[in-house]
């Protein structure tokens, strides 16, 4: 059982098209097939169907899903162990960032990294902190920047080790003509009843946020959709509601409310404890922790 086989089944499983597989692993389609079958071949079952133009997996295909993901995972676990006594950088690097922190934080660091060692590939996610932190903590990625867990949040594991970069603190904003703006003694009890903006219900910002509200035995009208702080500062910006932004995205088309609230959140970076880290994993941590002095 070669790793290449167990990559094209996984690819296969996921698209359902020997075609897309081909095209998402840089082969032939004849080259993903062969694989499939000396993969069937050896295990002596089916483990596709074709149903018109897809191809839909088997019962077996299900059972074995789970044992070539986590296969493929000691495998790379073992290649960057073995790594880790050579002298020289190199490799590929996996690394999960939010748009937010990839867009404001990220460039100039990376950018030291790539000049100094050309030798290593960065293989960039843009994937939700929550997403991210769980990819991590699965030996999918190498490391991630994103919000960090709060120290209390059951999400936050043991396994991992976090490292605040970047304090950001949390404003109150609304459009410069929003009717919020224009109140010359704004109370909590008139912000809440206004539309609040904020990302999916399960991210670290939209918890900490809600949660602030409920100790203040208030409830806004909260309206979860787009996990993008900027798509939801463009929302703000024409007067669909107000929401809680970083100094870095309030532009002057946004007033910040005469409202201070005590919300600060950390975003930083995480990388496995337990597994032993590449040279190039050890590398990035050090360049990042030594550009936030």
């Amino acid at each position: 059982m070669q790793p290449t086989q167990l990559q094209a089944f996984l690819s296969v499983l996921q698209t359902g098209s020997v075609t897309q597989s081909a095209e998402h692993l840089h082969l032939t389609q004849p080259a993903i097939s062969k694989r499939l079958k000396l993969l069937e071949t050896e295990l002596g079952v089916a483990l596709f169907e074709q149903h018109g133009r897809r191809l839909h997996p088997t019962p077996a295909a299900r059972l074995l899903q789970p044992m070539a993901e986590q296969l493929l995972r000691d495998m790379q676990r073992i290649r960057q162990t073995l790594s880790h006594s050579q002298t020289e950088l190199s490799g590929t690097l996996r690394i999960g960032t939010s748009h937010h922190i990839g867009l404001h934080y990220l460039p100039a660091t990376l950018r030291q990294f790539v000049q100094q060692h050309a030798q290593v590939t960065l293989d960039v996610h843009f994937v939700d902190s929550e997403q991210a932190h769980q990819a991590v903590l699965a030996g999918e990625l190498d490391i991630a920047f994103l919000t960090l867990p709060p120290q209390t949040h059951p999400l936050r594991h043991p396994d991992l080790q976090y490292q605040s970069l970047w304090p950001e603190s949390l404003h109150c904003v609304a459009a410069s003509f929003h009717p919020l703006s224009q109140v010359s003694s704004l109370s909590m009890d008139t912000l809440v009843k206004q539309p609040l903006l904020l990302p999916a219900a399960h991210t670290f910002t939209t918890q900490m946020t809600l949660d602030y509200f409920a100790r203040q035995h208030l409830k806004p009208i909260a309206q979860m959709s787009s996990n993008a702080l900027e798509a939801i500062r463009m929302m703000v910006s024409i007067g669909l509601g107000w929401s809680v932004l970083p100094d870095c995205l309030i532009t002057e088309e946004l007033t910040k409310l005469p409202l201070p609230i005590p919300l600060n959140r950390q975003l930083g970076m995480a990388w496995h404890s337990v597994y032993s880290q590449s040279l190039a994993t050890q590398t990035l941590i050090s360049t990042f922790q030594g550009n936030s002095k």
